[in-house]
């Protein structure tokens, strides 16, 4: 059972003005939940249903939790239902990240929180460890991004910075996707870069469009005006896999 006073507070976590003030975040859902107990993050408190404690007595036992009903865990958190857990999650600090060997994504403007959910799993799903974002992106710790992301949101890093900055001082080549650029599957690719994707509306903004390097483009055979930004980055992303390893 959890108190009145509880609830409220974990209610007061869907919002971002008090998740930046408790730096703290709601993790929610079976996969999730398992994903953040495995990882680097610490779990500040955690519930969970009698079967989801009988079925992971070993990873839950170390932690400070409570078991409560999927009744109140629906009226805790964002999920219409959960019969699993829920779990509040320390943030971590805004960590620059430094250009490595393979790609780096930089995202200008994903203000959509599903579509940020869901380039975060196509990183991980192509062993990509790290995404760059303008501060107009969607919060990495909004719940929709992170239930979108299905525990991925644990392996790769997303760092907030200016993009013109980064972009200037990263020192490889930068491939901007465009409506309008060079057939992705005719691109010789460098070992190394960056693949940089815009607003889901707008695309790239001048700014950040000056420090393009190479236009590129995913040929268009139908007649649908445009493609979703998570589904053109795992186009992409997988024609850069495949021409670099």
């Amino acid at each position: 059972m959890i108190s009145k006073a509880t609830t409220k507070f974990l209610k007061s976590l869907q919002l971002k003005k008090y998740r930046r003030q408790e730096r703290l975040f709601l993790v929610e859902g079976e996969k999730s939940v398992l994903e953040v107990l495995k990882s680097d993050f610490k779990v500040h408190q955690l519930l969970v249903t009698e079967k989801f404690m009988h079925d992971y007595a070993p990873e839950i036992t170390p932690v400070k939790h409570d078991v409560v009903t999927e009744k109140m865990l629906a009226s805790a958190g964002t999920f219409v239902t959960n019969n699993a857990a829920l779990a509040v999650v320390e943030m971590k600090p805004n960590t620059p990240v430094e250009v490595s060997t393979g790609y780096t994504l930089v995202l200008d403007g994903v203000n959509d929180p599903g579509n940020l959910g869901t380039i975060i799993r196509t990183a991980d799903w192509y062993g990509i460890r790290q995404i760059v974002a303008s501060d107009e992106t969607a919060e990495f710790y909004n719940p929709k991004v992170i239930a979108a992301s299905k525990g991925s949101f644990c392996r790769v890093n997303v760092y907030y910075a200016s993009l013109e900055k980064y972009l200037d001082e990263a020192g490889v080549p930068v491939y901007g996707a465009f409506m309008e650029g060079e057939n992705i599957h005719e691109v010789k690719f460098a070992p190394s870069g960056i693949l940089l994707l815009g607003n889901e509306a707008r695309g790239i903004s001048e700014k950040v469009m000056e420090r393009v390097t190479c236009r590129i483009t995913i040929p268009r055979y139908g007649a649908a005006e445009s493609l979703n930004v998570a589904m053109a980055t795992a186009i992409i992303c997988d024609n850069i896999t495949r021409f670099v390893r």
